[in-house]
């Protein structure tokens, strides 16, 4: 496993590969990083932004998503996976906002998980993101990301992720290190070609051990 001092080594070279990393998901208010992040869920952020481009000058408020069908909804986010599932959250999400909420996205996560479609890493983003709550967003690139480094178990849930990721870094650092650790996911250490011959990373990464074991890692 990856101690302390090694993560901090990590985190230093993430700093400096990737210092402006930020939340891709184009978004204006809580509001609409709540549905963008929604509508986040096995799609890529370019296609996101594409998408709610159109959709946040059509709709914005919670009112404006009730007040056309679901139909008319599906249909403008037809080009997202899970569309359907999708646009069903979205207006019960927004009519829970309206009777609970007073309109407005809640700043904690104990209510903000009891909104339709908003899972633990949705509500993390928001915190995060929205709020500056400190917060560990674990998507598949920090799932990916940690568990390739040794910093948990292969076989550990994304709870146990989150928890061991928190653990080893600094409350201060967790919005920063989320956000970090999606670019290094999404630009360095993809899924199917990490970039191991190149990675900074590399003599702390159990992966990239294992690669190099099978002769998988260029010299």
């Amino acid at each position: 496993m990856l101690t302390k001092k090694q993560w901090e080594h990590c985190l230093a070279e993430m700093d400096r590969m990737f210092p402006d990393a930020h939340c891709e998901l184009v978004h204006d208010n809580p509001f609409e990083l709540t549905i963008a992040t929604l509508l986040s869920a096995q799609c890529t952020d370019v296609l996101v932004n594409k998408v709610t481009k159109n959709l946040f000058r059509k709709y914005k408020t919670p009112e404006d998503y009730l007040a056309v069908s679901l139909e008319e909804l599906q249909e403008d986010i037809r080009s997202i996976g899970l569309y359907r599932n999708k646009a069903k959250n979205i207006q019960l999400l927004c009519q829970k906002l309206i009777n609970e909420f007073d309109g407005e996205i809640p700043a904690n996560r104990e209510a903000l998980v009891t909104l339709p479609g908003v899972g633990r890493k949705t509500a993390n983003v928001v915190l995060s993101v929205a709020f500056n709550v400190p917060a560990m967003a674990v998507d598949t690139h920090v799932e990916r990301i940690s568990k390739r480094l040794g910093l948990c178990r292969w076989k550990d849930s994304v709870l146990e992720v989150e928890e061991a990721i928190m653990k080893k870094t600094p409350i201060e650092k967790w919005s920063r290190a989320h956000h970090q650790m999606i670019f290094f996911g999404r630009y360095h250490c993809k899924a199917q070609n990490p970039g191991c011959h190149e990675c900074p990373l590399f003599a702390d990464c159990r992966e990239g051990q294992k690669r190099m074991k099978k002769g998988l890692v260029k010299q």
